[in-house]
């Protein structure tokens, strides 16, 4: 079993720090700042293209979309990245109490005909109350996974070619069909922690998709879902989503992580965890878990620190070392039952850049990709081939899929 890489892409907004919309007197949602940010970088189509494009050109198979209030419609922004280009695959992030189960099976359809077959679906159930009813949800946290459940149920009952129907608590179809169904048929990835979310990710999912806890907790997590998977005659595979941090030598690693630290300031942190902490996820409850809102003793297992998670909600550890470390952890998870890593890291088209031409050959060179990218930039010093930093706005706070 080889590893599969993907990248992200930032449609809150990209920068060299982990300071989100607290940079915005309003959210984010004007972009009005309280106090000058440098380095920060609007999501708009151009910068979404260049990390789009590097993606592809150095290898990884698919680009994670965030879906929420404070990014990018994530189906618009990636079927107009999908003409920019060729091969890279888009794990979509939506959530399921917002649309028809029959008009998602219909737009995934529309999709893989428009890009090719180079969908991946990400469905996000949604952990947080606020963001939900805002928009219009108003289900408690576990009718939101029964519903997920019935969701899934519908969307691959009409794309079966032939008339659906389906009676549940939360949804009725009757002749619900997808008139052309997508071919191939789109991988679903599917996280949760809770005790609702187990078995909608074994009787659903194709991937599920844990934070970057500790290796010992995934472990435990994996457990889980395979009993629970193989319960019901099933297998799904597993994957983890993370930041990484990897340079040429570790101290120039931690040096950064260091760095992007230094630049929060204790109000900056309280009041993200004041806002994360009011979260239903129990996964983001385990994120926070890790560092207690502590600067303190960050590195919670070798080479995995939870800095990014002191204000980033959704995924907030990350994989800090040299390319040789970074591997190591990947190595290490892959041989717990990990196939998909979904990875990111401030900014993202330079981080891409140092994953890519760093971890990349190393994970090569021990048997784990089953093919390795020609980069035109073999040969260039690392430092003269990134790629020019471009000016705009800010990555935000909290987003699901993220």
């Amino acid at each position: 079993m080889t590893v599969h890489l993907h990248w992200f892409l930032p449609t809150g907004g990209d920068g060299r720090t982990l300071v989100d919309r607290h940079a915005y007197t309003d959210g984010g949602i004007k972009r009005s700042r309280i106090t000058p940010v440098s380095g920060v970088r609007a999501p708009d189509i151009d910068y979404l293209t260049q990390i789009a494009k590097a993606a592809e050109q150095l290898g990884f198979e698919a680009v994670l979309t965030p879906t929420g209030t404070w990014c990018e419609d994530a189906w618009l922004t990636t079927a107009a990245l999908a003409q920019h280009t060729q091969r890279l695959k888009f794990l979509v992030a939506f959530r399921p109490g917002v649309i028809s189960p029959v008009l998602a099976a219909q737009m995934a359809a529309t999709y893989q005909r428009i890009t090719r077959g180079r969908l991946l679906l990400n469905v996000v159930t949604g952990g947080d109350s606020t963001e939900q009813r805002r928009f219009g949800d108003h289900l408690d946290h576990d009718r939101r996974y029964a519903r997920t459940a019935e969701f899934l149920s519908v969307v691959r009952g009409v794309w079966g070619g032939t008339p659906y129907d389906f009676d549940g608590e939360h949804f009725r179809i009757e002749g619900g069909l997808t008139a052309l169904p997508p071919d191939p048929l789109p991988e679903i990835f599917f996280g949760g922690s809770s005790a609702a979310a187990g078995p909608v990710a074994a009787e659903h999912a194709d991937t599920y998709l844990t934070w970057g806890e500790p290796p010992q907790q995934v472990k435990e997590k994996i457990e889980w879902i395979r009993g629970l998977a193989q319960e019901r005659g099933r297998t799904v595979r597993f994957g983890i989503r993370l930041h990484t941090i990897s340079r040429d030598s570790a101290r120039e690693a931690w040096a950064v992580a260091d760095r992007l630290l230094d630049d929060l300031d204790a109000d900056t942190v309280a009041a993200a965890q004041q806002a994360l902490g009011r979260s239903e996820s129990v996964g983001q409850q385990r994120m926070l878990a890790l560092h207690g809102g502590r600067r303190e003793a960050l590195e919670i297992s070798p080479n995995l620190w939870a800095g990014v998670g002191l204000v980033r909600g959704g995924a907030g550890t990350a994989l800090v070392g040299s390319h040789a470390e970074v591997a190591d952890r990947i190595e290490e998870y892959h041989k717990l039952g990990i196939e998909h890593f979904v990875l990111s890291g401030y900014p993202h088209l330079e981080e891409a850049y140092w994953f890519g031409e760093g971890v990349t050959p190393e994970l090569a060179a021990r048997g784990l990709l089953s093919t390795v990218p020609a980069s035109p930039l073999l040969g260039v010093p690392a430092a003269n081939g990134r790629p020019a930093s471009a000016p705009g706005g800010a990555p935000l706070l909290v987003a699901g899929g993220r």
